[in-house]
């Protein structure tokens, strides 16, 4: 299975706003993980069009979007499990908060959040965020992920 992973788009309007190499790239895969901070609900069904999509709320999403959307979400994809969520507080010991938010047996946790990609294990779990397509604030450059899945997980930022 091969996953489009993407957060913190902050989209008021429509997904045209994403970089078409992203739209092109989600055009491929089985699923789509947006970590939070959609900001609008058109974007989760813009991204619908292009393949199942699973999300969650942010701490910058609209009242309709916290209405709607889970705060975590745990996704089983074969014999994986990956935790779904946004994050919050401080960059600082954003991962172990998280991680307090899943059960032990979680394979990966997909976030958003810090704007910042990550692609790391810690204690047999990989933590995986996108980073943002949309605004380099706290980053050095924009960026998304893919994940595939077979036998085991892979993992990978592109940076854009």
């Amino acid at each position: 299975m091969r996953i489009g992973v993407i957060s913190d788009t902050h989209i008021k309007e429509n997904i045209l706003d994403l970089p078409k190499v992203i739209l092109d790239e989600f055009k491929k895969v089985d699923l789509i993980l947006h970590a939070g901070d959609l900001v609008n609900l058109s974007v989760l069904d813009e991204l619908n069009k292009l393949a199942q999509t699973k999300a969650v709320v942010g701490n910058m999403d609209f009242p309709e979007v916290v209405r709607t959307l889970p705060k975590k979400e745990v996704i089983k994809v074969g014999k994986f499990k990956i935790g779904l969520i946004h994050g919050y507080g401080p960059p600082e010991g954003l991962m172990e908060r998280i991680r307090k938010e899943f059960d032990a047996d979680i394979d990966m946790i997909v976030f958003g959040h810090s704007h910042r990609a990550v692609n790391e294990t810690v204690e047999n779990v990989l933590f995986f965020n996108p980073g943002s397509p949309t605004d380099k604030i706290f980053a050095p450059y924009n960026s998304f992920g893919i994940i595939d899945i077979a036998s085991k997980i892979k993992a990978r930022i592109i940076t854009l």
